[in-house]
């Protein structure tokens, strides 16, 4: 049986088993939220596919994404992860994700949860778009320059729009299935 699914997964079975099994599905674990942003980041200027061929040396270097840990990072474990071919070994980016690792603990501490604090954007309901192209997917949108701003200001860094934005489909918090792939009507009803 021939699947339609939306087509920027091409052939590559990881990029295929990504977008059939996570891309899009509303997300509310912190831990998975935290891992999707220190990724976002680290995607920048990059393709996605680049990301998640790395995405297993990440979660051993990141120590399974627990920002209470990655928190405490130190000089040392930056040197650790700046010595590591498995990661995408630029310093912006690393430093960036020890420090989002410390604001996300402070969005934890004054919203519960950072899944509290990013859903409540989105009223606690994921946005349901309606695109037929993949042209016209949006690379970001005003909601996701809203969340931008206050995750700067919250001195988050990586978090543009754009990687807002990606962060947001890929948590689920936006449907950006397009309405011919099988994952939308599932997407849609989560």
């Amino acid at each position: 049986m021939d699947i339609t699914r939306c087509p920027w997964p091409g052939d590559d079975p990881l990029y295929i088993r990504y977008h059939d099994e996570e891309w899009g599905v509303p997300t509310h674990d912190d831990r998975e939220l935290f891992e999707l942003l220190v990724l976002e980041g680290a995607q920048a200027g990059l393709s996605w596919l680049t990301v998640l061929r790395k995405r297993e040396a990440y979660r051993e270097a990141y120590r399974g994404f627990d920002p209470a840990i990655v928190a405490n990072f130190d000089e040392t474990d930056f040197e650790r992860l700046m010595g590591n071919s498995g990661i995408i070994r630029n310093r912006a980016k690393i430093r960036s994700s020890i420090n989002n690792a410390r604001g996300f603990l402070a969005v934890q501490q004054e919203f519960g949860s950072f899944d509290r604090y990013q859903w409540g954007f989105a009223d606690n309901t994921p946005i349901l778009n309606h695109f037929e192209h993949d042209s016209d997917v949006p690379a970001t949108t005003p909601l996701a320059e809203v969340i931008s701003a206050d995750l700067k200001k919250r001195g988050f860094g990586f978090v543009g729009p754009t990687i807002v934005y990606a962060h947001m489909q890929s948590a689920g918090l936006v449907n950006d299935h397009l309405v011919s792939c099988f994952r939308y009507p599932l997407s849609a009803s989560l």
